[in-house]
């Protein structure tokens, strides 16, 4: 019998081993491991609210400026558009009780920003939006943090990274935008600056993860590449060819971004089987 016990565990891959390890720590929280593979992509919904409520705030102001008004538009159309959708699916997931609180106020929030941009932009809409974006990426950034703590394994934690990623662009974005029509507030330069810092940080975070396959090392690549175009857009001052380029490229970076989360969400399906 002692035989037999032996020759099984010798036979259980590394893959089987992670399996079973990951699905122990999330039966704690919820129950079975197929309900974890829903709040992953739960997880990745509400956070996606952080970047955005940016991407919102970025694009209306764009609109204000006559910054590509017919792309604008569409943007902030498909912003809205992604937020109504996120929440529609996180309705239908089941939460842990401390995640769906944060799920709930997350929503109050969004809910605020979308009434914001009703009406044509107006310096006054825009300035008020932009604050409430701020809002907005901090409920979604506390709503991210929670469901961290419940998912309890390391690729968590680099979907939540990379999904910041994606906020960080847009807001950087934005900010580059409200400078341009003379609403930089005090520190708004100060915290474009600390933004680029936290954005180049993260990529070698994640670059240097153990989680990786050869599409998140691609992705990662393209992202280096689509940063530095951006960030040399953001160097130029905002003139009307400014404008446009650092609008575009800002699009151009949350698409890569948005794939790398999605293939770090990926990740954690494929770890849990």
């Amino acid at each position: 019998m002692e035989t037999i016990k032996h020759a099984f565990a010798d036979g259980i891959s590394r893959r089987t081993a992670l399996q079973s390890a990951a699905a122990l720590l999330l039966v704690p929280a919820l129950g079975h491991a197929q309900a974890q593979l829903a709040l992953s992509t739960a997880f990745n919904r509400a956070a996606r609210n952080r970047a955005l409520s940016q991407r919102l705030a970025k694009s209306y102001c764009q609109i204000l400026l006559g910054v590509l008004p017919e792309a604008s538009s569409k943007t902030l159309a498909d912003a809205r558009q992604q937020v109504r959708k996120g929440f529609d699916e996180l309705a239908k997931s089941s939460l842990p009780p401390e995640v769906a609180r944060q799920v709930a106020e997350l929503k109050k929030q969004a809910d605020t920003a979308d009434a914001l941009v009703v009406l044509p932009p107006t310096r006054e809409s825009v300035a008020a939006l932009a604050q409430q974006s701020d809002k907005v990426m901090l409920a979604a950034q506390t709503t991210a943090e929670a469901f961290e703590k419940v998912a309890k394994v390391g690729s968590a934690k680099l979907i939540n990274i990379a999904g910041r990623q994606r906020a960080l662009s847009q807001r950087i974005a934005r900010d580059y935008f409200l400078t341009a029509a003379k609403l930089d507030g005090k520190g708004l330069r100060d915290q474009m600056k600390a933004d680029a810092t936290e954005f180049r940080l993260a990529l070698d975070t994640l670059a240097a993860a153990p989680i990786s396959t050869p599409a998140i090392r691609n992705e990662l690549e393209l992202g280096r590449g689509q940063w530095l175009f951006f960030e040399s857009a953001l160097q130029r001052k905002p003139d009307d060819k400014a404008l446009e380029t650092v609008a575009t490229t800002s699009e151009r970076l949350l698409e890569v971004l948005e794939k790398l989360t999605d293939l770090y969400d990926v990740a954690l399906k494929e770890v849990l089987g």
